[in-house]
């Protein structure tokens, strides 16, 4: 390893048992799936080396310390050649027999390949989890009573190495017309063909999830579309769901979630979390970067010595003297 010049990982690099020389760069790809010790693990394998992340979807506290200068923010805000934009919508339950007719007649007419996609592997035996929909059941269920005549594929987690990987070789060569699945598909599936995301129990997901499950479908020519059903619909989960389906740009769904779930904790672990702020809000976002201009301004025309002895003793005390100085 000490010999390479670019290391390419998952999560196993973050394990002790491997050492590097001179890290430089830290870059972090998919970083709503790391946790934020784990994202200072890899940071820390070199001596304060840069550091890139990249998500289609920040998630709050990330969102967060874009805000407070902790991190530069950089937008890639179109989408790539060939490529269209996705049409989301969220179903009433008394909506889904019409909705499976529809997707018969788009497999039928159009030989598109559909994900449906279950939060729990197998039903749960939780009173509170009785009624969300299992990949395990939902795949016996689709497979003998709604679409017998199509071939219905299931995918998760506890599968065999070798198992998934067929299913996926399989599902990638139009072999399989319906792939239920629990979010193990959330990344790094490329499936031009398949063209309708069906997310059961979509209440149960953050908005940042939810965004990476709808970008496996729309990602060839073909009109593509994302189904959000919920188990409850609560005027407050339809309102988010809604404002989802109406949503493609991922910052701009990123500063709803942080302005609804909160930023967490800036020097702690949450990454989501609720605090009240006296006089402003975490998404005013304008009024935030010209405070941060201006705040820029005065300590590098000032300097920090030069600063009345209040505020100067107020920065100090939140360690700004020695931030500022370096």
């Amino acid at each position: 390893m000490s010999k390479s010049d670019i290391i390419v990982g998952t999560h196993a690099l973050l394990t002790e048992k491997i050492n590097y020389k001179k890290v430089g760069l830290v870059v972090i790809d998919e970083q709503q799936r790391f946790g934020v010790l784990q994202r200072g693990q890899l940071k820390s394998k070199g001596i304060n080396p840069h550091l890139l992340t990249m998500t289609a979807t920040p998630i709050p506290r990330t969102a967060a310390l874009t805000i407070y200068g902790e991190l530069d923010l950089s937008q890639i805000d179109e989408m790539p050649k060939g490529r269209v934009q996705i049409k989301s919508y969220f179903i009433p339950k008394k909506k889904r027999s019409d909705m499976y007719k529809w997707i018969r007649q788009k497999i039928e007419n159009e030989k598109t390949q559909v994900f449906i996609v279950c939060p729990l592997i197998e039903e749960s035996e939780h009173e509170t989890l009785k009624s969300v929909k299992a990949a395990i059941k939902e795949h016996e269920n689709l497979s003998k009573k709604i679409f017998p005549d199509f071939k219905v594929e299931l995918l998760h987690g506890r599968m065999k190495v070798k198992e998934k990987d067929k299913i996926m070789k399989d599902f990638k060569s139009n072999k399989i017309n319906i792939l239920v699945s629990t979010p193990v598909v959330e990344v790094g599936i490329d499936i031009p063909n398949a063209t309708i995301m069906v997310i059961e129990a979509a209440e149960r997901y953050g908005l940042a999830q939810l965004h990476q499950l709808r970008g496996r479908v729309g990602r060839g020519i073909k009109e593509s579309f994302c189904l959000l059903f919920s188990e409850k619909e609560s005027p407050q989960i339809i309102s988010r769901l809604k404002y989802f389906s109406k949503n493609n740009n991922g910052s701009k769904i990123a500063e709803y979630d942080l302005q609804h779930r909160g930023p967490g904790e800036i020097f702690g672990t949450r990454q989501h979390g609720l605090f009240e702020l006296k006089i402003a809000h975490l998404n005013d976002f304008n009024l935030i970067r010209k405070t941060k201009e201006a705040v820029n301004l005065i300590i590098t025309k000032t300097g920090f010595d030069n600063l009345t002895p209040e505020l100067k003793k107020r920065l100090e005390d939140l360690n700004i003297q020695k931030i500022t100085r370096d």
